[in-house]
């Protein structure tokens, strides 16, 4: 079923090519790329809240969107922290150290190697995002706009990503062993 949701979460999705190109092609002789990075991460940010809310409402839950949405957040998030660490050199006061962008990718590969596993083994999977869940995807965004804002205080804010992303991960983790052992949504 198409939904405005799943529109506005397909438009998000679209979006994150261009903010890769905004992102590598930055450096401080063409700074407006920085800030077009910016805007457009905003505006993927505000629009997965948006399509968050439209989906809560009455006829705007798909099983299409319930797969988009999580997916959109991880191209997102995931692209925004390779390409902010590979054009490193161009922001030269806060840039992620690598092993920071190897915890918040590896938490999400694992998740989305779980979720296909569990999906071939049961023929279905129901994700649901936790508290923790929502925890590290905000502060994985605070954490990107540290970079692209060059806040001097970004490691602050990376220590506590790191932290709830380790936790969730695990947190996930145990559940989705749950699912693999019972056939049914942990708990």
């Amino acid at each position: 079923m198409e939904t405005t949701a799943n529109k506005i979460t397909i438009l998000r999705i679209l979006s994150v090519p261009f903010f890769i190109v905004a992102v590598l092609y930055y450096s401080p002789a063409n700074g407006h790329l920085r800030w077009i990075a910016l805007g457009i991460f905003t505006f993927a940010v505000l629009t997965d809240m948006l399509d968050g809310y439209l989906a809560r409402q009455p006829h705007q839950r798909s099983k299409g969107g319930a797969i988009l949405d999580p997916l959109a957040d991880k191209i997102l998030l995931i692209s925004a922290f390779v390409c902010l660490y590979s054009a490193g050199i161009n922001f030269p006061n806060v840039r992620f150290p690598l092993w920071i962008v190897v915890v918040m990718i590896s938490r999400d590969m694992i998740l989305i190697l779980g979720a296909i596993v569990i999906q071939m083994i049961h023929g279905s999977i129901q994700i649901s995002p936790t508290l923790l869940g929502k925890l590290t995807t905000f502060f994985q965004i605070l954490s990107i706009y540290g970079v692209l804002l060059q806040w001097i205080y970004s490691p602050y804010l990376w220590s506590i990503a790191v932290v709830i992303t380790v936790i969730s991960g695990l947190d996930y983790l145990r559940k989705g062993l749950q699912m693999l052992n019972h056939g049914e949504e942990a708990k």
